[in-house]
């Protein structure tokens, strides 16, 4: 399935279908295939990408020096969310799928998403929600050693009626007011200048009316 959807991606680059020439007086052709072995979910699979003869081909579905697809990427975030080390990580694909992957490439992964999450967390939001709900959770949190940590939830519901997480901020503590006063805060400074109803469940230090 990999290597015929390589080959449909250089027959789109190329603009024409193999063994036809090309329009214009292009002088670009297919040139033959390299073999590349990627990990998978199910394992290390060997497979062979199309080259072209100008070398301007760049596929999008295995990259040129890409070494793992997506699902590979997927499942490190996901154990590294329920907890587990990188050197767990690292022995449970190995042991399972027969998939070596090194604790630094374990860590490049997991960074790779802070960037992206800064920047969800940071967005510019609506200036005015009509209904926003605020509510605390604990939860295991890694930082050094796995403890129970609060994070601190605010939905909206915006004026055209869809919902949006306007962020999670992991507390250090117990659910208080004052953290909550941060919380609001930093909605208000991403340009929210009007709640016409905060919903939560009796918090301590917010208004009940």
């Amino acid at each position: 399935m990999l290597e015929s959807a390589l080959e449909g991606e250089l027959t789109d680059h190329l603009r024409h279908e193999p063994g036809e020439r090309a329009e214009g007086g292009r002088e670009n052709y297919r040139n033959g295939h390299r073999s590349k072995t990627v990990t998978t979910e199910a394992g290390p699979v060997e497979i062979t990408v199309p080259r072209d003869r100008a070398g301007t081909f760049e596929p999008q579905l295995v990259k040129k020096r890409q070494r793992r697809l997506g699902g590979v990427d997927e499942m490190v975030l996901s154990l590294s969310a329920k907890g587990l080390t990188h050197g767990e990580i690292s022995a449970h694909l190995a042991e399972v799928y027969g998939t070596e992957i090194s604790k630094s490439t374990i860590s490049t992964i997991t960074d790779s998403v802070m960037a992206g999450m800064a920047e969800w967390q940071n967005r510019p939001l609506d200036r005015v929600y009509p209904v926003v709900f605020i509510d605390c959770v604990n939860v295991k949190v890694r930082d050094g050693q796995v403890a129970n940590r609060p994070v601190y939830m605010a939905l909206a519901v915006t004026a055209e009626g869809q919902r949006d997480i306007l962020g999670l901020w992991v507390g250090d503590g117990g659910e208080g007011a004052k953290y909550w006063l941060q919380v609001l805060t930093e909605i208000k400074n991403r340009g929210a200048d009007d709640i016409l109803m905060l919903v939560c469940d009796g918090l301590t230090g917010l208004p009940t009316r």
